[in-house]
C-alpha cells in the first residue's frame, strides 16, 4: 500500500463558523498538502462560506439544517479514497490527520476515530459526563470497542462512506456512524488527539439537554433496529412480571374462596401476559428480519474495494511497465 497514492478529502461541516474555518482549513491544507478540502455550509448567515473559499477550501451549500444532513450530503457528492471528517470549529488538532490516515492505511481499517484527550476547559458542563454515559451506554450494548463515541474527528475509508446509510438530521450522525462500524464488525481503530478551547467569537451549536435526549433517543432507536429480540424481549419480560404481580393476589382468593370478586384485576393481568407473549413473538419475527437486513448491508460493504485492493489498482503491473517500455 506504500507505494499507492490514495485520492484524499477534508470534509467540514459549517454553520456559522467564520471564526473559526479559515484556521481549520488552512491548517488542515497544511498536514494534508495533497487533499482536497471540501466546506459545506449549512445556511451560515456570518460570512463562513467566503471565509472558507477565501482559505482556499472548495465550498459548497446544503440548505437542510442539521449536521446529520450535511454528512449525508457530503458523502453522497464526494468521491475519494480516504475520507477525513473534522468539525470546523478549531477545536480538532489538525497535525493529526497524517498520523490517523496513516494508521488506516497501515492496518487496512475502515474508521479511525480521534479521541479528545486533555483540554478539560474546552468542555462545556456536562458534555464530558454525557460523553461517557453515552458511550459507556453503546459500548456495553454493540461492543466495546471505541473510546470517544461522540467525537467529530474521524477518518474514514471509502467503502465505509459509501455503504453508511445515513440517516441522522443532526448530531446524533456520529452514533450512526460508530454502531454502523461496530455492527458490521469493521476493522476500527482509535488515536488519541488533543481537544482546544473554540477561538474569540465561535459559539457551540450543541445543546446538552436537548441534543443530548435526541442522541439518547437515537441509541433506543437503534437498539429496537438492531437488536430486536433483546429489545422486545426486555419489554415481554416487564409485561409477565406486572401481568403475573397482578393476577398473584387474585388466584391467593380463588384459592381460598373459589370467587374471583376482582374480576377486573383478572383480565388487566390476563391482557398484560398475552402482551407479554405478543412482545416475544415480535421480538422473534424483528430478530430475523435484521439479520438479513445485516446480510445485505455486509453485502453491501464487500462490494466496495478495501483500502488494500484501491491501493493495488494504482500500482502499474509488471506487464504495464513493459508495454510502456
Amino acid at each position: 500500500m506504500s507505494g499507492a497514492a490514495p485520492r484524499i478529502a477534508v470534509l467540514i461541516p459549517c454553520f456559522n463558523e467564520r471564526a473559526a474555518i479559515g484556521t481549520v482549513v488552512a491548517e488542515m491544507r497544511a498536514a494534508l498538502p495533497d487533499a482536497t478540502v471540501f466546506v459545506y455550509d449549512n445556511n451560515s448567515t456570518d460570512g463562513t462560506a467566503e471565509a472558507a473559499r477565501a482559505a482556499g477550501a472548495v465550498v459548497r451549500h446544503e440548505p437542510l439544517q442539521g449536521k446529520g444532513h450535511v454528512v449525508r450530503r457530503m458523502f453522497a457528492d464526494i468521491e475519494a479514497d480516504i475520507y477525513v471528517l473534522v468539525d470546523g470549529d478549531d477545536t480538532y488538532e489538525a497535525a493529526a490527520a497524517p498520523r490517523m490516515v496513516e494508521l488506516l492505511r497501515a492496518r487496512g481499517l475502515d474508521m479511525v476515530t480521534g479521541t479528545r484527550s486533555g483540554g478539560a476547559a474546552a468542555y462545556r458542563r456536562g458534555h464530558r459526563l454525557g460523553n461517557r454515559a453515552l458511550t459507556g451506554l453503546v459500548a456495553a450494548i454493540f461492543g466495546d470497542r471505541v473510546g470517544d463515541m461522540l467525537s467529530g474527528y474521524r477518518v474514514l475509508s471509502r467503502r465505509f462512506v459509501k455503504s453508511f446509510p445515513a440517516l441522522a438530521g443532526g448530531f446524533e450522525i456520529e452514533t450512526e456512524l460508530t454502531v454502523h462500524a461496530l455492527e458490521l464488525d469493521m476493522p476500527i481503530g482509535e488515536l488519541p488527539t488533543a481537544y482546544k478551547e473554540r477561538p474569540p467569537g465561535s459559539a457551540s451549536k450543541l445543546s446538552t439537554i436537548r441534543d443530548g435526549v435526541r442522541i439518547l433517543r437515537t441509541i433506543l432507536v437503534l437498539v429496537k433496529e438492531e437488536r430486536p429480540l433483546p429489545f422486545f424481549g426486555l419489554a415481554a419480560a416487564v409485561l409477565l412480571v406486572a401481568g403475573l404481580g397482578l393476577f398473584a393476589p387474585v388466584l391467593a382468593t380463588y384459592l381460598e374462596t373459589g370467587l374471583v370478586p376482582r374480576l377486573p384485576t383478572a383480565v388487566l393481568s390476563l391482557g398484560l401476559v398475552l402482551l407479554s407473549f405478543l412482545s416475544l413473538a415480535c421480538g422473534l419475527i424483528l430478530e430475523t428480519v435484521t439479520r438479513g437486513r445485516k446480510e445485505m448491508k455486509r453485502i453491501a460493504y464487500l462490494a466496495i474495494p478495501g483500502p488494500a485492493a484501491l491501493a493495488e489498482r494504482r500500482l502499474p503491473t509488471a506487464g504495464a511497465e513493459q508495454a510502456g517500455r
